[in-house]
């Protein structure tokens, strides 16, 4: 993450957040021509819960991800993903176990043939 664009974003007010959020939903609604209505009834939300999130208002994130799924807007879930990190120490043990060399090939005894020496 770039440490200027979270200093950023840490200084706007929640409110100012929301409102971003909205302008972005509102931005690729018309983008995409399409209506309040059309966008509400796809998502199974009334169209004044669209008018709400577009204006920066509060509403439930269940139907905030149904409008970002209506307008294929899941993309941005991305940021979300937890990745499993190796930390600096692990890394290490991980790199001296790592094998170098090979080994040689082992004889297996018992499937030698006696041959009456």
């Amino acid at each position: 993450m770039n440490d200027k664009s979270y200093t950023e974003w840490k200084a706007i007010s929640d409110k100012s957040l929301m409102e971003t959020i909205g302008k972005f939903i509102q931005s690729h609604r018309l983008n995409q021509n399409k209506s309040q209505d059309q966008v509400a009834a796809r998502a199974g939300i009334s169209r004044s819960t669209l008018s709400l999130l577009e204006r920066g208002e509060k509403v439930r994130i269940d139907s905030f991800i149904q409008v970002l799924r209506v307008l294929d807007l899941l993309y941005i879930m991305d940021v979300f993903k937890v990745q499993d990190q190796i930390s600096p120490i692990e890394y290490a043990k991980l790199k001296k176990k790592k094998r170098k060399h090979a080994s040689p090939k082992k004889i297996d005894d018992s499937k030698k043939e006696d041959l009456g020496w």
